[in-house]
């Protein structure tokens, strides 16, 4: 979170993020956060108070968005991120932890839940990271030059299609060459070839984009 490009946007102030520690809201003298589950099963619950007052604490008037990481969210996608990039209150990402959290506080502190695929990480910060990562290159100001983000997988210039192959010099590596097209200038035949491609490996890798977009 503090290098490369998001760490040149924090030091810019584009952006800004902030880490809590939940243990410090807990009433427990030993600032415990979890605890067995009702009903039996392995594993330990996150508990909801020290999570409310978390909550609470950061976001009093309740104007940011609040994500829970869970996989059982909706899965998180570039038109997500985009949507995300535009919340002016900012974004408050709680990561779960064990078997997860108390639903209790998630109903009453008004968390939506969001998944960035369908496996199952030991906690939510890195999801979190993936987030917030993703979201940035929707800030502007934060890539170097904006058009970064309008022409790649995902984009609406590419039609959610995966992104073409990419080149550049030497002309010729180890006995491969350069597809003559991207040399000859001819820059409606370029965008043309690079549709093409794109349609190639968004069916070669991805069968459920290519039949979204028939």
């Amino acid at each position: 979170m503090s290098s490369s490009i998001v760490g040149r946007a924090v030091l810019s102030k584009i952006i800004d993020f902030e880490a809590i520690d939940i243990r410090d809201y807990s009433i427990d003298k030993h600032h415990k956060c979890d605890d067995v589950p009702y009903g039996g099963g392995s594993g330990m619950v996150m508990t909801a108070q020290p999570i409310a007052e978390a909550t609470r604490a950061v976001d009093p008037n309740n104007k940011m968005r609040r994500i829970y990481l869970s996989p059982r969210g909706r899965v998180f996608n570039n038109a997500i991120a985009k949507e995300l990039a535009g919340e002016k209150n900012g974004l408050l990402l709680l990561c779960g932890h064990y078997e997860g959290v108390d639903q209790r506080v998630l109903d009453i502190c008004g968390y939506e839940e969001l998944s960035i695929g369908d496996f199952v990480l030991t906690g939510g910060e890195l999801a979190a990271m993936v987030v917030v990562d993703a979201v940035a290159r929707f800030v502007d100001g934060v890539l170097g030059n904006d058009l970064s983000s309008e022409e790649e997988s995902f984009s609406d210039v590419l039609g959610g299609l995966l992104e073409y192959p990419h080149y550049t010099r030497p002309a010729e590596f180890e006995g491969k060459k350069v597809p003559d097209v991207l040399l000859s200038g001819h820059h409606a035949e370029i965008k043309k070839w690079r549709l093409e491609e794109a349609k190639k490996i968004t069916k070669k890798n991805r069968k459920d984009i290519i039949l979204s977009k028939k």
